[in-house]
């Protein structure tokens, strides 16, 4: 138990930048803080923490340490969370990266109404279009909205997920003659630059062999939101989420563009780091999200 008290002492120094900052957060005083981590170095028999009046930073040994120890303290606290998932309500901090997209949509409702089932369990909701690294900027779990790609971490389907290309009547009017997507090549195109592959749409035929069409148009915008109501404007052609093109569509506001030839391969996912104890924070809230998206399809 020393031991672990004088490793949480020594990773709340390095978190806090500094003994003065952890004491004020953990409500230990600045000297039992010092005290600890110096016992920790002694037994180490290693420098982790260069100290001067003005200057706060860690050694070498003290960088290796600090991500090797952070993890061990987060196996501990999660496997503790495990044996009190049965006995208590959800508790402690929750950091979720999701796609604004998402948050924006109204699918973002699954988070709101997570957080209103446990009020006891601070979720923190970042909403960023970027592929994020968990492990380094700290997040607990993520969700994407992708073709899911071997990037290491573990990944859990929640619902299914797929586009639409879609335009007014009047708009379709215009080109009567788009048979197949290899003539979407000269049919002006709203640009959503959020999308990895801007200019280009992959397509698969009948016999599951895959083609691209590269596109192009006069309007980009860096939110499907925008695209949504560009393409409700009779702009052009728009790539949209279902879940947020699909009132538009089941209206008839918009109509859609060869759904028999987009690919499938795409998911809405749960993404968190590979642990050995997965944080009961973590797995519940996932479930959750799973059982939102079977009840709201």
């Amino acid at each position: 138990m020393d031991t672990l008290t004088r490793i949480r002492a020594f990773i709340d120094v390095v978190e806090a930048e500094g003994f003065s900052a952890a004491a004020r957060k953990t409500g230990r005083s600045k000297a039992l803080l010092s005290k600890y981590v110096r016992e920790l170095e002694d037994d180490l028999g290693a420098l982790l923490l260069n100290r001067t009046t003005r200057q706060f930073s860690m050694t070498e040994a003290g960088h290796t340490y600090y991500r090797t120890a952070s993890d061990i303290l987060k196996e501990i606290d999660n496997l503790a969370d495990l044996v009190r998932e049965n006995n208590q309500q959800l508790k402690g901090r929750l950091r979720v990266s999701v796609p604004r997209t998402f948050v924006d949509a109204d699918v973002g409702q699954s988070l709101i109404d997570f957080a209103r089932e446990n009020p006891d369990l601070s979720l923190e909701i970042a909403a960023d279009d970027r592929f994020v690294d968990l492990i380094e900027e700290g997040f607990d779990v993520a969700v994407r909205v992708t073709k899911l790609e071997d990037s290491g971490m573990i990944a859990r389907k929640i619902s299914d997920f797929r586009v639409h290309l879609c335009a007014t009547q009047e708009f379709l009017d215009r080109y009567p003659a788009l048979a197949h997507p290899s003539d979407l090549a000269h049919v002006p195109f709203i640009i959503d630059t959020n999308t990895r592959s801007q200019g280009t749409i992959r397509f698969v035929d009948a016999d599951s062999t895959t083609f691209n069409v590269a596109i192009s148009g006069t309007l980009e915008v860096n939110s499907p939101h925008a695209t949504l109501r560009a393409a409700l404007a009779g702009l052009g052609i728009a790539i949209v989420p279902d879940f947020i093109g699909r009132k538009a569509i089941e209206s008839g506001q918009l109509l859609t563009l060869f759904n028999d030839y987009l690919p499938t391969d795409r998911g809405i996912y749960a993404v968190y780091p590979h642990r050995r104890y997965l944080p009961a924070k973590v797995r519940i809230f996932v479930d959750y999200l799973h059982n939102w998206f079977r009840k709201h399809g």
